[in-house]
């Protein structure tokens, strides 16, 4: 068996409307999601997929580059394989090299899982992810509507002033009661020009949401200033998560080595791949540390990850993301049906936790009509307009791209 084809695949959901999110430093707007498909395709028409980093330079790089280099090759050897490269393309390649995985699996006829390390596990722990800049009152209400849907947490991003934070979180708690998870997704903090949170008030806002046992605190600083992290760790005012912004295997590194922070996120499908992930677990067991995977964008992405995760025990990798859309009249933050419809069937989730299907590969078949069915929309998805200094910038699909360069993700 050869490898005859390497594809990726674009597409976009157009929300209805621009959907407008005033926050405390200025306004986010929401015109659609993107979305990759990555196809990998054997001579004898077997066919391995994964989810990719959505946005065009990585759709390019995989078709002028990564295409050449895996076609011919055998793909059950995909451990032997050398891929070299500016830090970005190797990236985009772990995401590729995901499908190859499926399909050798599939080959082999043993779940993803059990070709990557062997299963722990036959499930993993989910949070429901929505949340995004709305009056407390909104917020408490949301938070309830997740439990109900039986997730064991809910993450939220606040951005309404130190205030009316504090005040959210305090709502939340007394809405879902005191044995409920309740995550604070600080990204925006540090995000909002010149009314963005100094060390001071993020340190005393820290000391004030402990009194809601919130499971934790995410990326309260900006995520490369590691020395902020390990100062405002050695407070120990509260639970700190961060990583989903790191950009290299060193960065990782310090953040656990330096113990910078409780729990440590990363994106496998964006920044670095499964044996990537894996090494990354290895540190965080050694330093008694905990891992919590960050996934932003469609089931897919949530199965990928979950079959890296089963392969270690929940004292080391606990949480997985799943986000949580308005489909189907389901609460969420806004529709984002390529998020469910890229699966040929529903993700099986029991007393919150996501049950992992026992079939060849990832377990759930892909339906590949999406690609016609979502044609890709160029151009970034959202923007953040801040108010001071006046500036607009643009956000793209890779979670590991810096703020700072001027292109993010949520």
């Amino acid at each position: 068996m050869k490898i005859a084809r390497v594809e990726a695949f674009l597409m976009s959901w157009p929300m209805p409307e621009p959907i407008r999110l005033p926050n405390y430093g200025g306004v986010r707007t929401i015109i659609k999601r993107d979305a990759m498909l990555i196809r990998v395709t054997a001579d004898n028409g077997l066919k391995g997929f994964a989810p990719g980093p959505a946005h065009e330079k990585a759709a390019r790089d995989i078709e002028q580059q990564i295409a050449s280099f895996l076609v011919g090759k055998d793909p059950l050897k995909f451990r032997e394989f050398n891929f070299a490269g500016e830090l970005e393309l190797v990236k985009t390649y772990h995401a590729v090299e995901i499908a190859v995985m499926d399909l050798a699996a599939k080959f082999e006829k043993c779940p993803l899982s059990e070709l990557i390390g062997g299963r722990k596990r036959d499930c993993i722990k989910l949070y429901g992810s929505a949340g995004m800049y709305m009056p407390p009152e909104k917020f408490a209400e949301e938070a309830a509507a997740i439990k109900g849907m039986g997730f064991a947490a809910y993450k939220m991003r606040p951005a309404l002033g130190p205030e009316d934070d504090l005040r959210t979180v305090e709502l939340m708690r007394q809405a879902t009661g005191p044995d409920f998870g309740l995550m604070i997704d600080a990204h925006s903090w540090w995000r909002m020009g010149d009314r963005s949170y100094g060390f001071d008030t993020i340190k005393q806002l820290a000391r004030d949401l402990a009194a809601y046992d919130p499971v934790w605190l995410e990326e309260p600083l900006p995520p490369d200033d590691h020395a902020a992290y390990r100062r405002m760790h050695a407070e120990g005012l509260i639970i700190l998560a961060t990583g989903e912004h790191e950009q290299t295997e060193d960065g990782f590194l310090d953040l656990i080595e330096t113990r910078a922070a409780d729990y440590i996120q990363m994106d496998v499908c964006c920044q670095g791949g499964f044996a990537m992930g894996n090494r990354i677990f290895a540190a965080i067991e050694k330093a008694g540390l905990k891992f919590a995977f960050h996934s932003w964008g469609n089931n897919l992405e949530v199965l990928a990850a979950a079959h890296l995760g089963v392969c270690w025990p929940e004292s080391v990798v606990e949480w997985l993301e799943f986000p949580c859309y308005a489909n189907d009249d389901r609460p969420g933050m806004y529709p984002f049906p390529l998020a469910d419809e890229i699966l040929n069937a529903r993700l099986e989730i029991e007393d919150g936790h996501l049950v992992m299907p026992d079939e060849p590969g990832l377990g759930i078949d892909i339906d590949e009509t999406v690609i016609e069915r979502y044609p890709f929309i160029p151009g970034p998805w959202s923007f953040f307009q801040i108010d001071s200094p006046p500036e607009t910038i643009a956000v793209t699909g890779d979670h590991s791209v810096k703020w700072v360069d001027g292109v993010s993700s949520t």
